[in-house]
């Protein structure tokens, strides 16, 4: 554990500190019409300070922040930061009833509302006895121009909500300090990735997106590097032209893009030249996948997993040690064990819940008690996922703890029948889960996308082909697209629902 100052805050930390260094008219963000340098953000994150406070903002209250990727939602981002407050980052595409109930819950003080949102928002917001003040900031419309002095925050203050990913139920609100911000930036940002000034970094996830706050924003800044930011869907196209543009050096992607980005009649052409690595969480990686990629672009991939609750990566892959198949090693200064049920450590090999301990530690789940004490375990986090840990500490994921269930008495993990029906020339994307039959016993079901003239009993007998019997799926249904959460993984928890 590091030995933290007594005040810090993560404004300083990401941007006022690259000022002070002498990089104020460096570029920190590269959007599709213009540069901007990091003295404009520092401006302009003033400028947010000055109007959240005259609309009653104060310490540790919530502001909501549904705005698409650009200059205003960083500058927002540190203005909420540079008055102590707390940011609860939100996708501007959730659904009513998901965006009264985060607006009921965290009781939030005002919100930054982008104009072609803010009519969805007050119609949210109206079903909610809570009514945050909403500001509504027009691209580039001038604000207040005074800065604002940075609030001494301690490590352990709020800094950041961010949203668990799971793939069934309500997420759950995670409650993050600023000295995780710091801790992850420099032990994965800095450490694993080797992240530089020179680097220049884009992204598939949006920023509301706790991994792309990190991997596309929080690490570049803490390096006085630049990430590219574009307001509009991240289609392969929209990629490889703003890496091509660009010249970024970091590609922060997720398996489901990755997936469609080699299938893309455009990867052939594409100019990737300028990538030294590729990064991969959110979900899993499939092997064959792994491969794809890098026959398609030459670019190393590196996988990884890490949680809202440890607020980022904390096992991966790195450029120097990647082994295919596997996420890596615990990054350096995070320490992590496979558990059992009672929270005793499993042989090494054996399948076990994934426990991990470190400076990025969040502080529990807003307001729920219960599941903040089943999860958060004094300084560990005992995580859903299934993972097997070899002698050499490589870490092999096994399905969530929610998804996996025995099948005829044995352990099943969709991932690996997700990752066979992958390897099929006709599956362009697929899901797999379990569900109850009349006996109340657990079945494989297959989601399948194709990309030719499959039927299922073709699909099936492909499984049946390369897996155990019992793993093969029971149907298979075969859809335009797979539905996503709030993070854009695959719902399997509607999945379930379509399958019944």
């Amino acid at each position: 554990m590091n030995d933290w100052p007594q005040s810090l805050n993560i404004d300083d930390y990401f941007l006022r500190d690259r000022i002070a260094e002498g990089r104020g008219e460096t570029v920190a963000i590269r959007l599709d019409d213009r540069d901007v340098t990091y003295t404009e953000v520092d401006a302009r994150a003033s400028s947010y300070s000055a109007v959240l406070r005259d609309h009653g903002v104060d310490r540790e209250d919530r502001v909501l922040i549904v705005m698409p990727d650009g200059l205003d939602f960083v500058a927002s981002l540190f203005g909420v930061l540079r008055i102590g407050a707390v940011a609860v980052m939100l996708n501007p595409g959730l659904t009513s009833a998901a965006l009264t109930a985060t607006i009921e819950s965290s009781e939030a003080a005002a919100a930054v509302v982008h104009p072609r949102h803010r009519s969805h928002f007050e119609e949210s917001a109206a079903l909610s006895p809570h009514h945050p003040a909403v500001l509504a900031v027009e691209d580039d419309e001038p604000l207040p121009g005074a800065s604002v002095e940075t609030i001494a925050t301690g490590p352990q203050d709020p800094a950041i909500w961010l949203f668990s990913g799971g793939t069934t139920g309500l997420p759950k609100a995670v409650v993050q300090p600023h000295q995780s911000f710091a801790n992850t930036a420099n032990l994965y940002g800095k450490g694993s990735l080797g992240l530089a000034e020179s680097d220049i970094t884009i992204a598939v996830p949006k920023l509301y997106f706790g991994y792309a706050t990190g991997s596309n924003l929080f690490f570049p800044f803490s390096v006085g590097g630049s990430a590219v930011l574009f307001d509009g869907r991240p289609t392969p196209e929209a990629i490889f032209s703003r890496v091509a543009r660009h010249r970024a050096t970091v590609l922060v992607n997720v398996p489901s893009a990755i997936n469609q980005m080699v299938a893309d009649p455009g990867a052939a052409n594409a100019d990737m030249s300028s990538l030294r690595l590729a990064t991969a969480a959110g979900e899993a990686l499939p092997e064959t996948l792994y491969h794809q990629w890098k026959s398609a672009f030459g670019v190393e991939l590196l996988d990884g997993l890490g949680t809202a609750e440890m607020w980022h990566i904390f096992v991966t892959n790195t450029v120097d040690d990647v082994r295919p198949g596997t996420l890596g090693k615990a990054v350096p200064g995070f320490e992590i064990k496979a558990c059992d049920d009672d929270g005793e450590e499993v042989a090494v090999g054996e399948v076990g819940r994934l426990w991990a301990r470190g400076d990025s530690l969040g502080l529990g789940y807003w307001r729920d008690p219960e599941k903040t004490e089943e999860s958060f375990r004094g300084e560990w986090f005992a995580s859903g996922d299934l993972v097997a840990i070899d002698h050499d500490g490589y870490v092999v994921h096994r399905g969530r703890a929610d998804d996996a269930v025995k099948v005829k008495g044995k352990w099943f993990s969709p991932q690996e029948v997700e990752s066979r029906l992958l390897d099929h020339e006709d599956v362009v994307d697929c899901a797999v889960v379990t569900v109850s039959d009349e006996a109340g016993l657990a079945k494989p079901v297959a989601f399948v996308v194709p990309g030719g003239d499959v039927s299922e009993q073709d699909l099936i007998d492909w499984v049946l082909a390369g897996l155990e019997p019992y793993k093969h799926p029971r149907r298979v249904f075969l859809v335009d697209e797979l539905p996503k959460t709030h993070l854009g993984k695959t719902d399997r928890d509607r999945l379930r629902r379509l399958a019944t």
